[in-house]
């Protein structure tokens, strides 16, 4: 079968998964006696957005204010320039390990700027998005996140969507029942396996990560008389 035509048959099963999942958590909610305002539009409370119908086009502003603020916290500091400015000492520690990385301001900037050059740039955002979702205790807001974060990296008509196996998809589907800020936990461990094992052995071998520390090895260099 052409590699097409099996991209086609996995997005037409994700696509029933996601429908299926819609479904419970709607017949949960109702169980509840949590139905939503729009329940005589029931796709409307599609947590994976499949559905095609108009009233996904239709968002209160309330909710365009939230998603706003979500979008630019999980946007922001996106190269070194903007970052904190990384010591010769913190840059050098990198090529340690991909945590020292990840634990770094100016690490996870540059690396993001990184993946940017290679088009995953998503799989950082998607990572700092949970991260943001963690330390969130209002339940409200946890399900506003939850729902934002789906939509943005885990449905799979958006464009961000992040490579996730059919084992983590079911369990976040199974999570979206019952939204908490753990939701995400396995998906974002995969994601942070996947950078350390694939983009981050590149990042350290790159010119741009070279450039970085022969430019602070100069600054640091007694200047010529």
């Amino acid at each position: 079968m052409p590699m097409g035509s099996e991209r086609e048959e996995m997005r037409k099963r994700q696509m029933q998964v996601h429908q299926e999942a819609a479904a419970s958590v709607l017949q949960a909610r109702h169980r509840m006696g949590n139905t939503p305002t729009n329940a005589s539009n029931a796709c409307c409370f599609c947590w994976c957005c499949c559905c095609s119908c108009s009233c996904l086009t239709v968002r209160n502003e309330d909710e365009t204010i939230q998603r706003s603020t979500f979008e630019s916290r999980t946007d922001k500091t996106t190269n070194c320039e903007e970052s904190p400015k990384p010591t010769l000492e913190d840059t050098r520690s990198w090529a340690m390990s991909f945590e020292r990385v990840m634990k770094s301001a100016a690490g996870r900037s540059c690396f993001r700027q990184f993946l940017r050059t290679e088009f995953s740039e998503e799989n950082m955002m998607f990572w700092l998005a949970c991260e943001e979702l963690k330390k969130e205790t209002n339940k409200t807001v946890v399900e506003e996140k939850v729902r934002q974060i789906y939509e943005d990296f885990i449905s799979i008509l958006s464009p961000k969507e992040v490579s996730l196996d059919s084992r983590v998809r079911e369990v976040i589907n199974r999570n979206m029942l019952e939204p908490t800020s753990h939701t995400f936990d396995d998906a974002q461990q995969q994601i942070y396996t996947l950078m350390q094992r694939d983009s981050y052995p590149r990042f350290i071998n790159s010119s741009a990560y070279a450039d970085l520390l022969k430019s602070l090895e100069e600054s640091q260099s007694p200047s010529e008389p």
